[in-house]
């Protein structure tokens, strides 16, 4: 009973609050009463995107999802070289190695990788075992860096000096180095990663001298190095034995030569046997002069001023003597043994190159030399003017016959006697002066025979020099320098430089000045000419391998 008695009270309360009436928010004003059907909703309700397609277009196909750099696209099956069939794909190791044949010069290898970022550059192809450990970097720094010691000091270009060290510090292992040469200054650095501290080492050209025949050793041992494996030992073995050797030729031989030197040049300028005995006496006896103020220790600028003058002297006597002798050819042939026309060359190619700083610390230098030589000419051509009464004829140098036989052979023997200057090997003497050789004949073909303008004449004459000189270098697998220094000592500017001192001395500075620019004008030639060549070869015979091309230094448009 008590049960249908709770039952009935809930059933008697729920129809009571049915009953009540509704409250406002119990329903909205929108609502239609009950009974009556919903409306169609209005257009409105439903809006639109300015970006949506209308109706009746069909819209175009989706773009394909952007994929990634590091997955192979849907479909392909995983290779076991991925970066073989997407080249997207980066390797945990580096980009794929690059296969650049070790029978190409290593000059060409180097420069090619050199002008690469690193990032793109190829792995090492010496490739380290898990169980051996890495390369002693420290021990491949310092051996980096004394062998570009060693031809920076031989007169070696920036950009050989920079691919040589890269090269040595490829072939052990380094690969992510970067060498960096300014003019005395050599600086290496290496990072393992870009998570790691690198490591950088430099070193100081002190002492610079010319010996082509360690220059030639070195680049042997480079060659060595990065083609056929060297070991560490080896490779420190081999360069302390090339410091240990002696010049292939003593004092009084370098004595000889630099008189021949000066005979042979005072003979392309009309000189007779006189004038080649006495331009040789006057140059030896300058050359003696230079060593004995380098043995007290004076700056290279004074022994160039000492070297200067006994040559000039002996020009002078001769002109006061009233003989029937072209002192001026005395003078010119003595200055062909002084002109600086190996630093001139490095410093117009390494500016041609890209290398602004080394090329003008160079040609600074190049400055100081010639100033040097200007002071030791100048002090005696005033003195000799001044005693003499201007018995100096700057016409007489001028008075040149065509003896073409005769002038090859002095052409010649003036390239015989640079190169034993130079400390050349023999083996590269005989190449040099048959260079020298052919670079006279057509030099004297255009200019005297063809009427061609000295300018372009000396410029042509040296191109081939440098083109005949990179082809025998190449061969040779050694530097260019030996077959191309020393042949172009027929093509420098003694008469102008002469002349324009002369005219100095007499205070006639108009003519002078038109004198000193020819001769810049001939040293420019000679040197653009030689560069030239070399570029020549290197753009018309490619390397094998698939090594690409050598990338520009820097960009080319000026912006």
């Amino acid at each position: 009973m008590a049960d249908r008695k709770r039952g009935g009270r809930a059933a008697d309360a729920e129809q009571a609050e049915d009953r009540k009436p509704q409250s406002d928010e119990a329903h909205s004003a929108f609502t239609p009463p009950l009974g009556v059907p919903l409306p169609p909703p209005p257009e409105d309700d439903h809006p639109t995107s300015e970006f949506a397609v209308p109706e009746g277009i069909a819209p175009e196909s989706g773009a394909e999802p952007e994929g990634s750099a590091f997955t192979l696209p849907p479909g392909t099956s995983v290779p076991v070289a991925p970066q073989a069939v997407y080249p997207a794909f980066t390797p945990p190791h580096g980009i794929p190695r690059v296969s650049l044949t070790k029978e190409a010069p290593w000059q060409d290898r180097m420069r090619t990788m050199l002008r690469m970022p690193v990032g793109e550059r190829p792995a090492p192809e010496r490739a380290e075992k898990q169980d051996e450990p890495g390369p002693p970097v420290p021990r491949v720094l310092d051996l980096t860096l004394r062998i570009g010691e060693l031809l920076l000091a031989g007169g070696e270009g920036a950009e050989d000096v920079e691919a040589a060290m890269f090269g040595v510090a490829h072939a052990y292992g380094l690969d992510r180095c970067e060498p960096t040469v300014t003019f005395t200054l050599l600086t290496v650095s290496y990072q393992p990663s870009l998570v790691d501290d690198p490591v950088t080492a430099n070193r100081t050209v002190r002492r610079r001298g010319t010996d082509y025949t360690r220059l030639s050793a070195v680049f042997r041992l480079v060659h060595d190095i990065t083609s056929r494996g060297l070991t560490l030992e080896e490779a420190y073995g081999r360069l302390a034995e090339i410091r240990r050797n002696r010049h292939p030729y003593p004092g009084w031989a370098l004595t000889a030569a630099s008189g021949l030197l000066a005979g042979a040049a005072s003979m392309l300028v009309g000189g007779g046997v006189v004038v080649f005995l006495a331009a040789a006496v006057g140059a030896m006896c300058g050359d003696r002069l230079a060593w004995l103020a380098s043995g007290r220790g004076l700056p290279e600028f004074y022994q160039f001023v000492a070297a200067a003058m006994p040559p000039a002297a002996m020009g002078v006597a001769l002109s006061a003597s009233h003989a029937h002798v072209q002192a001026s050819a005395v003078i010119t042939g003595g200055l062909f043994a002084l002109i600086p026309g190996r630093a001139l060359v490095a410093g117009v190619q390494d500016g041609l190159t890209g290398y602004y700083i080394t090329a003008a610390a160079r040609l600074l230098e190049v400055g100081y030399l010639i100033a040097g030589i200007v002071c030791g000419v100048l002090i005696v051509l005033y003195g000799g003017v001044r005693i003499g009464g201007g018995t100096l004829n700057p016409e007489a140098a001028l008075e040149r016959q065509e003896r073409p036989v005769l002038q090859i052979i002095a052409a010649m023997l003036l390239v015989f006697a640079f190169a034993v200057l130079l400390q050349q090997e023999r083996s590269t003497v005989l190449a040099a002066t048959l260079n020298g050789g052919v670079a006279w004949v057509i030099y004297a073909a255009l200019a005297d025979t063809a009427g061609v303008d000295p300018v372009p004449a000396t410029a042509i004459a040296a191109g081939l020099v440098g083109l005949f000189g990179q082809l025998l270098s190449r061969y040779r697998y050694a530097s260019a320098l030996p077959y191309v220094t020393a042949a172009i000592g027929p093509l420098l500017p003694g008469s102008a430089t002469y002349f324009a001192l002369l005219n100095f001395a007499k205070n006639e500075m108009n003519a002078g000045i038109s004198s000193l620019t020819k001769a810049a004008a001939l040293a420019l030639a000679i040197a653009i000419g030689v560069n030239l060549g070399s570029e020549a070869a290197r753009l018309f015979i490619r390397v094998p391998g698939g090594a690409g091309t050598r990338r520009a230094a820097k960009r080319t448009r000026g912006f």
